[in-house]
């Protein structure tokens, strides 16, 4: 017999979905009420990444598509490929893709033993929201797809290594991560990915950044560059009910604006 939460060949049944409005309405995610849910991250990494309309880009560990999505809601015309190890994810960011109209091929592989034909191809650019957390620093998650998506089983330096290898030159990697990681990423950069740019996302003014995103690129030669963080969150604490994004913030999540990494806010 069927879980309640899976249908006969292991999807989820519709009646442990919800549909989450996101970028204002204009992607519509149907994501699992019990297992992992998409926050804030994949869509702020969705808008750091300065595609065009034509670039081919892939996204390892692509979950329900929030991250893939969110970037071709914002450009349109990106040649799309998602990488899932978990085929009832992978299942549910095909059904996303199509229910939103885009055309986008789902392949369900873990990404350190890609199929074939996608080890023979080049991409403009490479998304990357790996794992956070590491098995030995935190309690298991009950729920096996919320934990395959937050604890980290394929090592972040394998993340790196295969992005490497299948980006185009020139192409870039974008990825994000707790901010505690940043020397491993950069140690797994180190002699494969060059003219490395890092944007810390801090809570709040005076706060010390929790989350990161990290830009690379393949045959790049500029030297490191730090930018002054991004702020999520407006006032020195949370005072009252409803969220408190700052307008830039506000904006990418609401308007599909993109994230500057030039800018001071």
């Amino acid at each position: 017999m069927a879980s309640s939460l899976r249908d006969e060949a292991g999807q989820f049944a519709a009646e442990a979905l919800s549909v989450d409005a996101y970028l204002g309405g204009r992607l519509r995610l149907a994501q699992p009420l019990r297992g992992y849910r998409a926050g804030i991250d994949p869509v702020l990494l969705a808008a750091a990444v300065p595609a065009m309309a034509g670039q081919r880009v892939l996204d390892l560990g692509c979950g329900a598509g929030a991250a893939l999505f969110c970037l071709a809601t914002r450009i349109p015309g990106l040649l799309l490929t998602g990488v899932e190890r978990q085929a009832d994810y992978a299942a549910l960011a095909m059904r996303n893709a199509e229910e939103n109209g885009l055309a986008a091929r789902i392949a369900t592989a873990d990404l350190a033993a890609l199929p074939a034909d996608l080890r023979q191809e080049r991409f403009d650019h490479i998304l990357a929201n790996p794992p956070y957390w590491q098995a030995e620093a935190r309690d298991a998650a009950q729920d096996p797809g919320r934990e395959a998506a937050l604890c980290e089983v394929t090592p972040l330096a394998t993340w790196i290594k295969v992005a490497a290898r299948r980006l185009a030159p020139a192409g870039q990697l974008h990825m994000v991560h707790r901010a505690e990681r940043l020397p491993d990423i950069l140690t797994a950069l180190h002699g494969r990915l060059g003219s490395i740019e890092l944007k810390p996302l801090a809570p709040r003014t005076g706060r010390a950044a929790r989350l990161i995103l990290v830009r690379a690129r393949k045959g790049g030669r500029a030297g490191f560059r730090l930018h002054a963080p991004l702020i999520l969150h407006d006032g020195a604490q949370h005072v009252a009910d409803g969220e408190d994004y700052t307008p830039a913030v506000r904006a990418m999540l609401r308007d599909a604006a993109p994230l500057d990494f030039e800018a001071c806010a």
